[in-house]
């Protein structure tokens, strides 16, 4: 039963404050600079590891003044077994099947350019970094401020939306939409982020891995 329809669990809900949102970019605005500065190269990986970790450091900032409240509210809570398996299951499938559309983004072709050569560099940023950061803002923070405004639902629609214009390019965005909205479904059907979570670093690390051993499949 979604967390909507639990007047118990909803009760347990703490929502995300509207200025906690918007702690976050402006966070993102401070610690920006500071890192073009600090940045020994500018090569892909490394642009996108400083932007991982900016966006990381910048949540941290936006939910601190909440406390042991800023767990609950990034939906940081435990959930059934079944959506911890069966979730990263449906996921793989979707995202095979998406990928059957014969769309390619640049974007993503470029960043996947370098996984060979730096394999575990690759998995920690594109499997572990950018999932965890991605998670936190758009079901954490974004779907955490909707859903305690207008409803779980919204929650999911927005932050699934969201997920999906935050790629830009329009091939992207097609490709990552499906998955948004599985995942938003995860996040309002058990009212926790580890689902969506788990789910999401291992998709991205199947695609790291297919990068690498299964070429042009």
């Amino acid at each position: 039963m979604p967390s909507d329809a639990n007047p118990l669990i909803h009760k347990a809900y703490r929502p995300v404050p509207g200025w906690s949102l918007l702690l976050f970019p402006a966070a993102c605005a401070v610690l920006a600079p500071l890192f073009v500065w600090l940045l020994p190269d500018r090569e892909m990986l490394t642009v996108l590891g400083a932007f991982f970790v900016i966006g990381l450091l910048a949540v941290v900032m936006a939910v601190a003044p909440l406390g042991r409240t800023a767990i609950p509210a990034l939906g940081l809570r435990p959930a059934k077994w079944k959506y911890l398996v069966f979730g990263p299951l449906a996921t793989l499938a979707l995202s095979v099947a998406v990928s059957q559309l014969g769309i390619e983004p640049q974007g993503m072709k470029q960043v996947l350019d370098f996984v060979p050569n730096r394999l575990v560099l690759s998995l920690l940023l594109l499997a572990v970094l950018a999932p965890l950061v991605e998670e936190l803002v758009f079901r954490g923070l974004i779907y955490g401020w909707v859903a305690g405004r207008w409803g779980g639902m919204a929650g999911l629609i927005v932050s699934s939306l969201a997920f999906a214009a935050a790629h830009f390019e329009p091939a992207h965005v097609v490709l990552v939409l499906p998955l948004g909205l599985l995942f938003g479904w995860m996040r309002w059907r058990t009212d926790s982020l580890l689902p969506s979570l788990v789910a999401h670093i291992l998709n991205n690390g199947f695609a790291v891995l297919a990068a690498v051993y299964l070429p042009g499949v």
